[in-house]
């Protein structure tokens, strides 16, 4: 297990330098040139207030940013936090809070990286028709995809009869953010790392509870 988590943190270390440096530029202009039939208004960097207040200023215009909304909602910073804090709540009342702290602490460890790597990381520019996506420039990690998966491993431990459920519906939410236009592939990437790297530190700390 620490093998694999050290693995994880390096892949998620030199993909942060890959996007910084511009060389994975290439595959993130392909996807935003032939596989995001939804994107939107990228051309303006997100608010503070649109990245917490849940679907402030989305579209709804088409059946694909209405699926894209809803099925991406949970995973939102907010009700993520809402729906995570159900779940370590679930795990005390079982009379197993030492293996929900473990998931505590993942959850606000990650997404503390996640908000400080989009403060220090910027790609260079891609752009869509000639202009400029200032919206993605910052973008790296995707948070939707981190908590999509950390949030989908936390139901797991809790319920894990619901692996199958949870499991499909991250998927589904990956495959709709970069469809939508939310995020380019690396973000996606470096999102499912960290959020690899995460569930498996908090799975690993968790299960001593179990001894």
């Amino acid at each position: 297990m620490f093998r694999l988590s050290a693995a994880l943190a390096a892949a998620y270390a030199a993909l942060a330098v890959l996007v910084a440096t511009g060389v994975t530029n290439g595959l993130d202009q392909w996807s935003v040139d032939h596989l995001m039939p939804g994107l939107g208004d990228a051309s303006v960097k997100p608010s503070k207030t649109e990245a917490i207040v849940p679907l402030l200023h989305t579209s709804w215009d088409t059946p694909l940013a209405v699926l894209g909304n809803v099925v991406t909602l949970p995973a939102q910073a907010l009700i993520g936090s809402a729906l995570a804090a159900a779940c370590w709540v679930t795990l005390a009342r079982r009379g197993r809070t030492h293996a929900a702290l473990p998931w505590i602490i993942a959850w606000i460890a990650a997404n503390a990286i996640e908000v400080l790597c989009k403060s220090v990381l910027a790609r260079p520019l891609l752009h869509h028709d000639g202009v400029p996506l200032w919206a993605f420039q910052s973008s790296w990690p995707s948070g939707h995809t981190l908590r999509s998966v950390l949030l989908a491993a936390t139901v797991t431990a809790v319920w894990p009869t619901a692996r199958r459920w949870v499991a499909a519906w991250a998927a589904a939410s990956l495959v709709l953010l970069e469809l939508d236009g939310f995020h380019v592939p690396t973000d996606i990437a470096g999102g499912l790392l960290l959020a690899l790297l995460a569930a498996g530190l908090a799975r690993r700390e968790a299960a001593y509870e179990r001894r």
